[in-house]
């Protein structure tokens, strides 16, 4: 462990209001600052910057009972204690001791803490017990599991069975910024999995004994389990139309083998042309993240305007004229017929056919058109029943109906949702984050079984023109939009209403909006659609201790 010592703090006093965050220099270490707060009449140095992206979080929002959230992507944090709330956090912030003496403040730590903001100690673990955790599916809610079991004292056994040769990544920079290397995506290194000794089964799980707690694998081998938690994520789906799985060229994009696919066959070209088929948020990441290399890239949606499923008609027609200025055409309302080669009888795609006969040239095709529920291997188990989208239908705590100690979180799970419009109706999310966070809960249960469940509302982003934030779901429907702003300027908030509750907002250029909202829908406390049309600030409303 380093050296720990005093520095002193470049601030006359402690003059802080309560609830007030304040970036101070640290005397001594060049260029290096720490993030003062003060709660509850206390106060709390910290990191200055979040452990997911580095946004500082001297703009983000502070509770009154000490809850510290990111103002790009709802990581949240503990400021008694620097330990994780929230996802994305791959890790908590450095907490360092305050003191007092002869008129000057000082803080109490290692300089190499201090200088690189982030926690420097690492998670030890010796496995004890005969607890043994098999967690099936190596992506964002396996890394949930892990770090919030062995943060949180569990030292039992614990194994990954993955079909992903890597450990777990950050999967949202695979349609982002197409990085094809596992390594610059991991969140976390193998240094780090060895010391909480957790062990890596590279393999594929090909069915479950739930009676014998017994999970089989495609090599032969057998893992017997104390808890099971299936995480395996989603398949992405293609399309049954003529060409699209016979020639080459076409792709979709779900894996890091996949974006080395997709930029072996862009190359170092420029002027390629690529069809994506789809306007979801992979679909228009994906096709704004080519446009970037010089690519000409057209999308073609079956929406009137892109992701009008998820934010509307008005706010998908803005981003997609921001995307329109980067050089990205659109067909919407648009229905494909087929994919074609350059002559009869060619291996290799050369053209999309739309229904109303258009032909648009393509050097490659990616497919942006959804996922499904990666559960084949529990089609036909009579011990679980699956739901009608092939996910598993789990209660607040992720663990699956019907099953003792057998959890699913992520894409294959259906969960009862609490937040504003959900009433307790089972919907499935497709977010990176909420996966994780579901991970987190699972861990806590584990632990504790007696622990009330947690709850946390859906943060998503995504990069399109501007930086979206979204946080909430319109799963359970909404039937009004408040727009402020105009989303094609890059800077709008809108508010999605159902009845007079506020059931998910999106924004851009309006940060920390969104995750301020996402603390007053977890609390109960959003204001309702009539507050919001006249005029009522989301931004100045406390959030006080709870």
């Amino acid at each position: 462990m380093a050296a720990q010592q005093q520095y002193k703090l470049i601030l006359p006093s402690l003059d802080l209001q309560d609830g007030e965050k304040r970036e101070v220099e640290v005397e001594g270490i060049d260029k290096a600052k720490i993030l003062l707060v003060k709660v509850a009449d206390k106060y709390h140095a910290l990191s200055p910057r979040c452990t997911h992206y580095g946004a500082p979080l001297v703009k983000g929002v502070l509770t009154g009972d000490g809850r510290l959230t990111c103002p790009w992507h709802g990581a949240c944090f503990s400021v008694a204690t620097g330990d994780i709330e929230n996802a994305p956090a791959p890790g908590p912030l450095a907490h360092f001791p305050i003191t007092e003496k002869d008129g000057a403040v000082y803080i109490e730590g290692d300089e190499d803490t201090i200088k690189s903001g982030y926690h420097s100690g690492d998670l030890q673990c010796a496995v004890e017990g005969q607890e043994h955790v098999v967690i099936v599916g190596g992506g964002s809610g396996c890394f949930g599991i892990v770090d919030g079991l062995r943060r949180g004292g569990f030292q039992g056994r614990v194994t990954v069975i993955s079909k992903e040769p890597h450990l777990p990544i950050d999967r949202t920079k695979l349609s982002k910024a197409l990085i094809a290397d596992a390594n610059k995506l991991a969140l976390r290194n193998s240094a780090w999995f060895k010391a909480t000794s957790v062990d890596f089964v590279t393999d594929e799980v090909t069915a479950v004994d739930f009676g014998g707690k017994r999970v089989s694998t495609a090599s032969g081998k057998d893992f017997p389990y104390t808890k099971l938690v299936l995480a395996t994520g989603g398949i992405p789906r293609t399309l049954g139309l003529e060409g699209f799985s016979t020639l080459e060229g076409v792709f979709v994009l779900r894996t890091v083998s996949d974006v080395k696919s997709i930029n072996a066959a862009v190359g170092e070209k420029k002027g390629s042309q690529i069809v994506v088929i789809g306007s979801s948020f992979i679909g228009m990441e994906v096709a704004k993240a080519l446009a970037g290399k010089e690519q000409n890239v057209t999308v073609v949606g079956m929406e009137k305007a892109p992701l009008e499923r998820v934010i509307g008609a008005e706010v998908g027609t803005g981003l997609q004229k921001q995307l329109e200025s980067v050089g990205i055409k659109f067909f919407m309302g648009a229905s494909v017929e087929s994919a074609s080669p350059q002559q009869p009888g060619g291996t290799k795609v050369a053209a999309v056919r739309l229904k109303d006969r258009t032909e648009l040239p393509a050097d490659l095709v990616i497919l942006g058109v959804g996922v499904a529920p990666a559960t084949e291997y529990l089609k036909g188990n009579p011990d679980v029943q699956l739901e009608r989208d092939g996910s598993v239908r789990v209660d607040e705590f992720f663990s699956v109906i019907g099953l003792q100690d057998v959890y699913a979180i992520g894409d294959i799970a259906t969960y009862p949702y609490h937040g504003p419009g959900g009433n307790g109706s089972y919907i499935r999310i497709e977010h990176w984050n909420v996966a994780q966070n579901a991970g987190r809960a699972v861990a806590a249960h584990i632990k504790d079984p007696s622990v009330d469940p947690k709850p946390f509302i859906p943060v998503f982003w995504s990069a399109l023109g501007g930086q979206l934030r979204y946080c909430g779901s319109t799963a359970s429907g909404y039937d009004d939009t408040i727009l402020k702003g105009k989303p094609e300027d890059g800077k709008f908030a809108a508010y999605y209403t159902k009845g007079e509750t506020v059931v998910a907002i999106a924004s851009m250029g309006m940060d920390p909006l969104v995750m301020q909202a996402s603390e007053l829908m977890r609390r109960g406390n959003m204001p309702s659609k009539t507050e919001i049309n006249s005029g009522i600030d989301v931004l100045r409303i406390s959030v006080s201790a709870e």
